[in-house]
């Protein structure tokens, strides 16, 4: 069988090499190295070593991805001819993609892939920064750092960071969850006698510094409960010290269906930020809006039935179910494709069974809403009128029976004649394209712009609004209008 041996170099100088692994670098084994750039390797050059390295293979390309597999590459075409040593900086196993490349590959093409050992740099390195991994910690691979992998309470080690791009990446991801001047530490080759620790401001971390393969950063772990707003751990502890034994009467008391009005309101609110146009706004009713979903859910975990873990993972598994065109191997020509493939893996999922195509419609909605709902549920197969010119014509209709309602005084039948007009306006809405609930709520907008301009002219008369006649104030309510209120 071919044969690989991969040694790890450590993460000091000779001396901290293992014998095992030093007798292994100079048996007559052809030698490869990742990268010669390591104090073991000049030591070992005085003592005569001979091997090839990769390092002109990372000039070659752009993505460290493409330098791994060349590397592989080359060791398995190499090991065809006979058994061959690989060694890399400290551990094989610990942010070695080479490794793990090779190991994969091996297995399929059966190589004897024998792993011999080595020191990891995480050793050194917790000595360079004084730092207790059982703590907890994380360790990142700097060519791939995205800022949702990041858990600030705990010890963070950033390694792979090569070069002054992969250092701005790193930088860029923290500074979105981090001030600017928080204290990082660039430590770089930990465990020898070259070690250097820096501590810098976050915003410095690419600036005016020497880096290689050895080095990494480390960030301490966040202390001050100001910095973690934007953690979502902490967002959920937040909302369960208010639900519990010692936390706030008013959220303990709570119930789903208590809640229910807030959650309502929240989203209207946050309908009126959109219509705004203001990112700041929007951003605070978004927010009041989680918490409503954060509550319900904190609710279901005290009770014991959920938790926002079952919460996200069926809208998480919801949305790569029903975009087979994103996750899977589905094509789509337009979004109206999107949309048909959309109700029909609805229609196809387990309990959604039903005698109506109206039962799909929520009983919950406002009645405005759902009323929409409702109809677009019935177009849907057929029950619609295709012009709008009959809809316009059933509108009539409906308010000469409600104005013959209103002659004879009945009540009841009033409510129900009204109804049918409200009904036959949002039928309008639909066929325009309109959502009925836009519409109203801009009007609902423009009315109150207007009438707060009343409100101004009649507070600089010195008058009561009781003094003023309804022509009066149609006046003010004209030039309102003409003001583009």
């Amino acid at each position: 069988m071919k044969k690989i041996t991969v040694v790890g170099l450590g993460a000091g100088d000779i001396n901290q090499l293992p014998l095992g692994v030093y007798r292994l670098l100079n048996e007559n084994y052809p030698l490869y190295l990742r990268t010669r750039e390591h104090p073991v390797i000049a030591e070992l050059e005085k003592e005569g070593l001979t091997y090839q390295s990769f390092d002109s293979i990372y000039e070659a390309h752009e993505q460290f991805e493409s330098v791994y597999t060349e590397i592989v590459e080359a060791l398995l075409l190499a090991a065809e001819k006979g058994p061959i040593v690989y060694a890399v900086p400290g551990h094989p196993l610990v942010a070695e993609r080479t490794v793990q490349l090779l190991m994969e590959e091996g297995k399929d093409n059966q190589y004897e892939i024998i792993l011999a050992g080595g020191q990891s740099f995480l050793d050194a390195l917790f000595q360079s920064v004084r730092m207790d991994p059982i703590d907890g910690f994380q360790l990142l691979d700097g060519t791939n750092f995205h800022k949702g992998d990041i858990r600030l309470t705990q010890h963070m080690i950033i390694g792979q960071v090569y070069d002054a791009m992969s250092a701005s990446n790193v930088k860029l991801e923290l500074m979105d969850l981090l001030p600017d001047d928080y204290e990082v530490y660039i430590v770089t080759n930990a465990g020898n006698a070259q070690e250097t620790v820096k501590k810098v401001p976050l915003y410095l971390l690419d600036h005016d510094w020497d880096i290689n393969n050895l080095t990494s950063i480390y960030v301490p772990p966040v202390k001050q409960v100001e910095l973690l707003y934007k953690d979502f751990q902490n967002f959920r502890q937040i909302i369960a010290t208010l639900r519990g034994p010692n936390g706030c009467p008013w959220d303990i008391k709570q119930t789903h269906r208590s809640l229910k009005k807030y959650l309502l309101e929240e989203a209207y609110e946050l309908l009126e930020a959109i219509d705004e146009e203001d990112d700041d706004h929007i951003v605070e009713e978004l927010g009041d809006v989680l918490l409503q979903i954060m509550l319900h859910a904190q609710i279901g975990e005290d009770n014991g039935y959920f938790s926002i873990e079952d919460v996200i993972e069926s809208i998480a598994s919801k949305m790569v179910r029903r975009h087979p065109h994103v996750f899977g191997e589905v094509v789509v020509n337009d979004a109206d494709e999107v949309v048909a493939n959309w109700q029909k893996i609805k229609e196809q999922e387990p309990g959604r069974e039903t005698p109506s195509v109206l039962a799909k419609v929520g009983k919950g909605l406002p009645a405005l809403m759902q009323a929409y709902e409702i109809q677009k549920a019935a177009g849907k197969v057929g029950f619609d009128w295709q012009e709008i010119e009959p809809v316009l014509t059933k509108v009539k209709e409906e308010i000469q029976e409600l104005l013959v309602e209103i002659k004879a005084d009945q009540k009841a039948n009033i409510l129900l004649e009204l109804g049918d007009v409200l009904f036959g306006i949002v039928n309008v809405a639909r066929k325009l394209h309109i959502h009925p609930e836009e519409a109203l709520l801009a009007t609902n907008q423009k009315f109150t712009r207007r009438f707060e301009y009343i409100e101004k002219k009649v507070k600089e008369s010195g008058k009561d609004f009781t003094m003023f006649t309804l022509e009066e104030l149609d006046q003010y309510w004209e030039e309102a209008k003409k003001l583009g209120l």
